[in-house]
């Protein structure tokens, strides 16, 4: 069955009072972009939010028994608890979207999708398109939503361990595909995580996540995402595991994929987080950028 992963602002203007539709604010920023200027990724949605949208937080809606791990996947019971009380349910029609391009949107998709839910899509542009185009938004301090029935079941297929992770780069069971910019993957730029250096696991391919985005923060087309990834030497016909630093904006290139039938493939949930924070795994810096390039290295 082919899924629209993918919605546009005008469709989800004329369906903006469905019924069975529920729109989902899932902004997030780095650690040290909690404050963007206007405030935090919530206080900004206090002051501007499509219609009766509901707040996503990616970490609180985790997987609080790993400190040092943030936002993980939460239990089947805890996620199905906490959506429920933001009113999403099991036949809702779920629209995500980030205040400006497609950052943690693709994240929350990834998570309903981990836990049955496919009637989830992101919000092609986000919230930054939508207002651009004069469409309707809200202020203030939200109606709490009526509860709903959710019923999670974990797809494990969709979850990558750090064991799956060391078997795909030694046995080549898998292409790891690295999320996060050139510099971070190369070592030439830190890390926005205390006490985490940058670098990559050696065997993994960069594609980031930013290239497959146009000017207006839309995702480019299946013939440019085909060619990003081509250029990076990922062959999507092959099984891909999806990285990055903490497990959010790996879901931007799982997104991509979907788009050109792709679906399947997992995230590693600990992502560079827990690789770069061990003393059992490889790491690869290289000084100079050039020679390390967006491909495999």
């Amino acid at each position: 069955m082919k899924h629209n992963w993918l919605v546009t602002t005008n469709w989800l203007e004329e369906h903006l009072n469905d019924p069975d539709v529920v729109v989902v604010d899932a902004s997030w920023a780095f650690p040290e972009e909690g404050d963007t200027g206007l405030g935090t990724p919530y206080e900004e949605y206090l002051e501007e939010r499509i219609p009766g949208a509901v707040f996503f937080d990616i970490d609180e809606i985790a997987d609080h028994s790993s400190p040092e791990l943030l936002h993980m996947v939460p239990p089947a019971e805890q996620f199905a608890r906490q959506v429920g009380e933001l009113g999403i349910g099991s036949n809702s029609r779920v629209i995500v979207y980030d205040s400006y391009a497609p950052f943690a949107a693709p994240r929350v998709w990834w998570m309903l999708r981990y836990f049955g839910h496919d009637n989830v899509a992101v919000l092609d542009g986000g919230l930054e398109k939508w207002t651009m185009e004069g469409k309707p938004t809200e202020e203030g301090e939200p109606e709490k939503p009526a509860p709903a029935r959710f019923e999670a079941e974990s797809r494990p297929r969709l979850l990558a361990n750090i064991d799956d992770v060391r078997k795909a780069l030694k046995e080549g069971a898998a292409q790891v595909v690295d999320a996060r910019s050139p510099g971070r993957y190369c070592g030439t730029e830190p890390e926005p995580y205390k006490g985490i250096g940058s670098g990559h696991m050696p065997g993994s391919f960069n594609v980031h996540y930013e290239t497959l985005l146009n000017i207006d923060n839309t995702l480019k087309s299946p013939k440019e995402i085909q060619q990003i990834f081509d250029a990076a030497g990922v062959d999507l016909n092959k099984p891909v595991i999806f990285s990055c630093g903490s497990g959010v904006t790996a879901c931007l290139p799982m997104l991509a994929a979907a788009e050109l039938g792709h679906a399947g493939y997992p995230l590693y949930d600990g992502s560079w987080l827990e690789w770069a924070r061990r003393n059992d795994t490889d790491k690869i810096t290289i000084s100079d950028p050039a020679m390390c390039g967006g491909g495999q290295a």
